[in-house]
Parts: C-alpha cells; structure tokens; sequence
C-alpha cells in the first residue's frame, strides 16, 4: 500500500468511526428501484448551487404533483417543471438541465431508466457528459449512487480536505483528484458512496471555506494546515 493509499483509508477509518455510515444518497422510494433511481438522478442535478434541504424541497413538489417518473416528467411543460422545483433555486436554468436529461433517457430507453443507467462506467459517463448542462461532478453522481458503479465523484469539500491534508497541489483539478482515489483505493461503488458522503459531512461541519473548525474533526489528528486553500476551494 503506498503512503497515499495508507492516508486515505486512515482518513476514511476515522470519519466512519465517527459519523457510522452515512446512508447517502437518500431516496423515498429506495436507491435499488427505478422510483428511487430516477428520484436520484433528478436530485443530483438539481442539488448544483444549492443545498439539500432545498433540494427536499423540490423533489417534494414533484412527488406531490405525481410527476416523479421518466413518463410525466418529460412531458410536463418546461414553466410547470421550473415551479415545482422552484425552491432548488436556479429554477429555469435547472429545468432545461432536467429536460434534457430527460429527453435523452426516453429517446434512447424510453422509460426503463434502469436500462440506460445499467452499462458499463465509460459508456455511461461518456454519454451523460454529452448532454448539456452536465458535468462531471453530477455525472459521477449519477454513476455512483444511482447506478451504483464505482465512479468516485469530486466536489468542493473534497478538494479542500485533500489540500489542506497535503494531498493535492493546488493546480490539481477534478480529474486529477478522481483518479487519486479511483487509483489508491480498492474499486467499490459501496465504499467510495460512503466515502464521499463521509467527506461532506466533515466539509459541511468542520472543514469549512472560512473559519474551520479542527476541534473535534476525526481528520484533526492526521497532519494538515487548516488555513490553507483559503482562496482555491
């Protein structure tokens, strides 16, 4: 194991050892049914720019109007879709993301959204990648926890942690952070959900952009500069 490799799967130990598994990405209708699966797939594209309560939000006027499926959605009225996800915030923006979406999954698959999410990882992510308004991180989203494949998905609190953890250089980008992970740990979809979800929940709590808070992190132990990255994540 190399020394990466070693951190990582410390780091990964301490935070389960506190939080206990995460149990991300929720879903009303279970992650294991095309319900729950499509519920995933809409969250992560709408949670871009805003928080998960407001997502809640979103999904929860959606299920209340009885669009929660390939079939309805697509065919509701681009106006009628950007108010009940209002709350998401960017409303419209998002609304044309899910749209698009949406078109592609039925045109190629019609409703079964467990077919087009069931390919391998680089045909998936390719052609998710080539549909506008998304990008990496909520592709990998997808990957990861609505298709359950092995895709490690990297966001701003990733970074972060990483940097201020003497793990990455600050011209590292997304790639370049997927594959340290992709690359140092063993190729499990259920271990990398939880580890990302471990990653976020010390981001949101500890970790933070500005005035991080080191006491009482599980990763306060483990070598780090808190202050740095204070202007690149």
């Amino acid at each position: 194991m190399t020394r990466t490799a070693h951190t990582l799967t410390e780091m990964y130990e301490a935070m389960l050892a506190a939080h206990g598994h995460r149990g991300w990405w929720p879903s009303s209708a279970g992650a294991d049914t095309p319900e729950g699966k499509l519920e995933i797939a809409v969250g992560a594209i709408l949670t871009q720019n805003t928080n998960w309560r407001n997502v809640q939000r979103a999904i929860g006027n959606l299920q209340t109007a009885r669009v929660m499926s390939l079939g309805a959605l697509n065919a509701l009225p681009h106006e009628q879709l950007a108010e009940l996800i209002r709350p998401a915030g960017y409303f419209n923006i998002k609304a044309k993301r899910l749209k698009n979406f949406l078109a592609h999954v039925v045109g190629a698959f019609g409703e079964d959204i467990a077919a087009f999410l069931d390919r391998p990882v680089g045909v998936l992510r390719e052609e998710l990648l080539s549909i506008n308004g998304i990008g990496r991180e909520t592709a990998d989203s997808i990957i990861l926890y609505a298709a359950g494949r092995p895709s490690f998905v990297v966001d701003a609190y990733t970074a972060r942690i990483l940097f201020r953890h003497h793990l990455i250089a600050p011209e590292d980008g997304y790639d370049e952070i997927q594959a340290l992970f992709e690359s140092s740990l063993p190729e499990d979809a259920a271990l990398w959900n939880d580890y990302h979800a471990q990653l976020v929940e010390v981001g949101k709590r500890f970790c933070r952009k500005s005035r991080p808070k080191c006491q009482g992190c599980p990763l306060e132990a483990l070598p780090h500069d808190a202050m740095a990255g204070m202007e690149e994540y």
